[in-house]
């Protein structure tokens, strides 16, 4: 359903340091960069979800959307409380602690943060007491 996830950054060297170790722990490498845009993803299957951060097209500045976040799916706690460890020693803001959120089902278990630009993003496990 979805091809790509783009947020936009003021500083793509930044970005970059920020999101490389998140995706490598989540197994996704960079898969195309240039001097206005860098991709992760899987670069052999370009069927494949990516994610991406650079620069707005038109040349303006980058905007953060009140409410816009992605959410990444992950199998474990452990993984989840690495990534939200990885995001905030790479310079990212916390934005809810790794834990259960039981508002929002019985396992459910995530992790919220900010980049360095203001996007949100969050490491989610629907259900964490599913044996994977």
């Amino acid at each position: 359903m979805i091809g790509y996830t783009m947020v936009g950054t003021a500083d793509l060297d930044r970005a970059v340091r920020f999101y490389d170790p998140v995706f490598a722990e989540m197994g996704l490498k960079q898969c195309y960069k240039d001097d206005q845009v860098a991709f992760w993803g899987d670069k052999t299957d370009v069927n494949a979800p990516r994610f991406a951060t650079g620069y707005p097209f038109d040349g303006g500045k980058a905007n953060v959307g009140n409410g816009t976040m992605t959410a990444f799916l992950i199998d474990n706690a452990a993984k989840i409380d690495t990534l939200h460890g990885l995001a905030m020693e790479n310079g990212g803001s916390d934005e809810g602690a790794p834990g259960l959120r039981p508002d929002y089902g019985e396992g459910f278990y995530a992790a919220y943060v900010r980049d360095p630009d203001g996007n949100k993003i969050a490491f989610v496990c629907y259900d964490i007491n599913k044996k994977a």
